[in-house]
């Protein structure tokens, strides 16, 4: 038997390099780059369940309110009829254009969050739901209006006059 130890420490299998290997011939950067695509990837499926259960609450939701449930899936449309059902007008979408405007949309974005918050309480009462339920519809909306939509919870609305929920009769 002949070893030829000298030339396996200079050849290229020891000092790994060998191209029929893999992980030897992939770069750390394509290894970050694959498990960040995952990530990313894993990231946007878990999105889009999430979009879709909303979606699928929210189009139950304006069928109890008297609305037509494709309206639930036209981005900014769809927020306009939640107003609308919340007793809130429908104008205030326009605040989202604002966010564009800078300088501006420092201001805008605080009016958001609270209109957004008032309209999630209101859309809340005009249902007759619990606080649980309300704080619930500020924490995991998407879960809210499908116990909303496919629940036996009933739309009162509210009164266009006094921004007040009508008495059930």
């Amino acid at each position: 038997m002949n070893y030829d130890y000298v030339n396996y420490a200079t050849s290229n299998y020891a000092r790994g390099l060998d191209t029929s290997s893999a992980i030897a011939s992939s770069n750390a950067s394509d290894v970050v780059l694959a498990a960040l695509a995952g990530f990313i990837g894993s990231i946007l499926l878990v999105a889009s369940v999430i979009l879709i259960i909303q979606i699928i609450g929210m189009w139950k939701v304006f069928v109890k309110a008297g609305e037509k449930g494709w309206k639930a899936i036209i981005p900014f449309y769809n927020i306009a009829i939640l107003y609308k059902i919340s007793g809130m007008s429908p104008y205030l979408v326009f605040i989202y254009i604002a966010l564009f405007i800078p300088i501006i949309n420092i201001f805008a974005s605080i009016a958001l969050a609270i209109v957004t918050l008032y309209q999630k309480v209101n859309l809340m009462k005009a249902f007759k739901a619990s606080t649980g339920l309300t704080v619930s519809m500020l924490m995991v909306p998407f879960i809210t209006y499908s116990i909303l939509g496919f629940g036996k919870s009933e739309y009162f609305g509210f009164d266009e006059n006094k921004n007040t929920t009508v008495e059930a009769e």
